[in-house]
């Protein structure tokens, strides 16, 4: 892809909402293209500022009534219907739903944790490539919680892990499954940590760490106290696991 090709894929691309292979491409020219990492630190930029700050208004109660009354009753025409005709039409979309079925088997065959590692790594990916790592750049979770508490609808455990080697960075805004999440980001030496954290669904039960290894990264997920945990980063297995304990013992 050349730099029009990239800027034209960088609402979607921010929108999670390309392909792996072209998310792929998208990050490899970001991390070597100056001129497009500036435009996507911008377009990021804009996008969290307006979801932290813009005002959402509602539709009035009554609208869709009223625009049905408007548009009146659909008056039905009567078709001739030479089925000679339609066959050939029929045959197409029966291949049309053949090919569809084999496509929903085969999205269906990717589990949700995996589709949802993808997008936390897709998340990190563009917050290394981009350095946008943190809205609120400090190590006090003092700091760091409020400010998230502030812009969500829930509140956050966070703490600082200095004494197990895993310093807080800060933490940021993310958008992920159509709503805006947040971001715990550690240090562990020179390897960033993004924790994303979000409400469990009513119902869901308390999960165990899992793990999940993709395109050069480490993902270890759980849930606990009614949230959901995303750990993703380069570092090694063991270390990813060592973060986990620490985090979870600290909570």
């Amino acid at each position: 892809m050349d730099c029009t090709d990239i800027r034209n894929r960088l609402h979607a691309y921010l929108d999670q909402e390309l392909d792996l292979p072209s998310a792929t491409a998208v990050d490899q020219h970001l991390a070597s293209c100056e001129a497009c990492k500036k435009a996507y630190a911008e377009q990021s930029a804009l996008q969290s500022a307006l979801r932290s700050q813009a005002t959402y208004h509602s539709a009035p109660a009554g609208l869709a009534q009223r625009i049905r009354a408007r548009i009146g009753p659909k008056k039905e025409r009567k078709v001739r219907f030479h089925w000679q005709q339609w066959l050939p039409m029929g045959a197409a979309v029966a291949a049309t739903a053949l090919l569809s079925w084999t496509a929903a088997i085969q999205y269906v065959s990717v589990s949700e944790d995996e589709a949802t590692g993808e997008r936390v790594i897709a998340g990190h990916a563009r917050s290394i490539v981009t350095g946008h790592l943190a809205d609120v750049a400090s190590s006090d979770q003092h700091s760091v919680k409020p400010w998230l508490s502030s812009r969500l609808d829930y509140s956050l455990p966070v703490t600082d892990l200095t004494s197990a080697g895993f310093p807080l960075v800060g933490g940021r805004l993310d958008y992920l499954d159509q709503r805006s999440v947040a971001v715990l980001v550690y240090r562990h030496r020179e390897h960033v940590i993004n924790l994303f954290v979000w409400p469990l669904q009513e119902g869901s039960h308390v999960q165990p760490v899992r793990s999940l290894a993709k395109r050069g990264y480490n993902v270890l997920h759980w849930s606990d106290g009614g949230m959901a945990f995303w750990a993703v980063s380069d570092l090694n297995a063991a270390e990813m696991r060592d973060f986990a304990a620490a985090y979870t013992a600290a909570e």
